[in-house]
């Protein structure tokens, strides 16, 4: 897998969850049985573990995943998640990380895998948040397009449920290539808010 820089998507993550108020954490998301807040705190497990999967750091927080929770936010969130992407982002910038073997959400990945991985799960929840929060996502095409080759391939040893996603949802070719990302991942582009969008 060649090295790219993840900074764009990290960068562009920590921008989406800026703009996001304290009074819309409750909101629905594309992910379902995710509210907003409960992403958020999802992408915040994210930052720590794909940074620890860079170190080749095999514990608590390369193994399974653990499930997103709004009540586990602090009160510094909108600081604290950016610092961690930022942190990310400089782990996988070490030609280091991208060589061997290491450990994702549980499972032995080559580190090459597991940062393609940790990229897909930025651009594709980056879209839930940016969706869900009336802001509009911004990713890097080079990014885009491993991410994009990667689903692909994942897909086409499992269409129905691999690597954690629901079932693809077609897409025409003729759309633009986040919007395949998208249904490639099990979600529908033209997903939006429910008018009611405000949740308990």
């Amino acid at each position: 897998m060649p090295m790219l820089s993840l900074e764009p998507a990290t960068s562009d993550m920590s921008r989406l969850l800026r703009g996001i108020p304290d009074e819309i954490l409750g909101w629905v998301t594309p992910n379902p049985g995710y509210k907003l807040g409960d992403l958020v705190d999802h992408v915040g497990g994210i930052a720590l573990a794909f940074a620890a999967s860079a170190a080749k750091d095999m514990g608590p927080l390369t193994g399974p995943a653990r499930v997103g929770d709004a009540a586990h936010l602090g009160t510094d969130w909108r600081t604290a998640i950016p610092r961690d992407l930022a942190a990310l982002a400089a782990a996988w910038d070490d030609p280091s990380a991208w060589t061997g073997a290491t450990q994702a959400g549980g499972l032995d990945l080559p580190a090459g895998v597991a940062a393609v991985v940790g990229l897909t799960e930025l651009i594709v929840h980056g879209w839930d948040i940016a969706v869900a929060s009336g802001q509009r996502l911004h990713p890097d095409q080079d990014e885009l397009t491993a991410v994009h080759g990667f689903l692909a391939q994942v897909r086409f040893d499992d269409p129905a449920a691999a690597g954690g996603f629901g079932p693809v949802v077609a897409v025409s070719a003729e759309r633009p290539l986040l919007d395949q990302v998208i249904g490639l991942s099990g979600r529908d582009p033209d997903w939006r808010p429910p008018p009611e969008a405000p949740a308990s």
